[in-house]
């Protein structure tokens, strides 16, 4: 059976966010959160693949993906009212004010926890798991440095959004593919065709849109106009109420706790804020030179 992880995450639904003054991070509790319109538009080509896949009877499962907080669990479940299979949330302080390093590397302990003999076990619970780990353990099976090792538990799909409306960074699906070795494809416009061991899409480029072809497994990341997110039915609505979302911990995935979270965050962000904003308009008059003299001296007087 083709397996797909769908990795979304949690944004703000409006563009008024606040931030945390220490720790220069979007203060996300108690907001009002949707999914990621880019991790939307993943979860939909995930979802026509299994369509796909289901006409001509072959088996298709699809997980959806998240770090962040247990009200997150809501989004997740609206996944699989949508038609996703099972669905998966990473929720603990532990994780907090991660950058996007650390949060793929935690992604990526999901995504192994995923493929896991007792992944469906913890689904079925729907319940939080706890486990203890060894201070510093790694994610079962990863290579010494870190990354996670390839093998028969990973997907055969990795899709991602290009990038998040919050941060655009578009970082994460190539980590990820980094992580596990696997080729990445960015900013993918089009599905072709999956046929073979291999995927073929359409992507945008610097010079255009090209083909490309990849073998399996392999991490996509999707532009927001490659699909428009279906609405879930009434029966995906029913069955999503009581479908078990699996909610764990850094330690039940075996987190390594120096690369989680802000102290596993290289990134140093000096100053994060909300720009503020002004309706004040000067209309410039004279002749050509003379707004051009008081253009020079406005952008000298904003310190430009």
């Amino acid at each position: 059976m083709m397996h797909i992880v769908v990795c979304v995450k949690a944004v703000p639904s409006s563009t008024e966010v606040k931030m945390d003054p220490v720790t220069h991070t979007i203060v996300r509790d108690g907001r009002e959160s949707v999914v990621n319109p880019f991790d939307a538009a993943a979860l939909e080509v995930a979802l026509a693949i299994k369509d796909e896949r289901a006409a001509t009877g072959e088996g298709c499962r699809v997980s959806v993906l998240s770090m962040g907080i247990p009200a997150t669990e809501a989004l997740l479940r609206d996944g699989i009212a949508r038609g996703a299979s099972d669905a998966l949330l990473l929720s603990d302080r532990a994780f907090a004010g991660a950058d996007t390093l650390a949060t793929s590397y935690a992604l990526s302990c999901g995504i192994r926890e995923l493929g896991s003999a007792g992944m469906g076990d913890a689904a079925a619970s729907g319940a939080s798991e706890q486990r203890a780990a060894a201070p510093g353990s790694a994610v079962p099976g990863a290579p010494e440095h870190g990354g996670a090792a390839p093998g028969p538990s990973l997907p055969d799909l990795i899709l991602c959004g290009k990038m998040a409306v919050d941060g655009d960074t578009a970082q994460i699906g190539p980590e990820l593919a980094g992580l596990f070795d696997m080729p990445c494809v960015t900013d993918v416009r089009e599905l072709v065709a999956i046929e073979r061991g291999r995927v073929t899409v359409r992507h945008a480029t610097d010079a255009g849109i090209e083909l490309v072809e990849v073998p399996l497994p392999a991490v996509l990341t999707v532009a927001k106009d490659i699909a428009q997110p279906r609405m879930p039915s009434i029966a995906g609505v029913r069955a999503a109420t009581g479908a078990p979302v699996a909610v764990l911990s850094a330690a039940r995935v075996q987190a390594d706790p120096a690369r989680s979270g802000l102290a596993g965050s290289p990134t140093q962000v000096v100053r994060s804020f909300v720009p503020e904003r002004s309706d004040t308009c000067e209309v410039l008059e004279g002749s050509v030179p003379e707004q051009a003299a008081r253009i020079i001296a406005l952008a000298e007087e904003a310190g430009l």
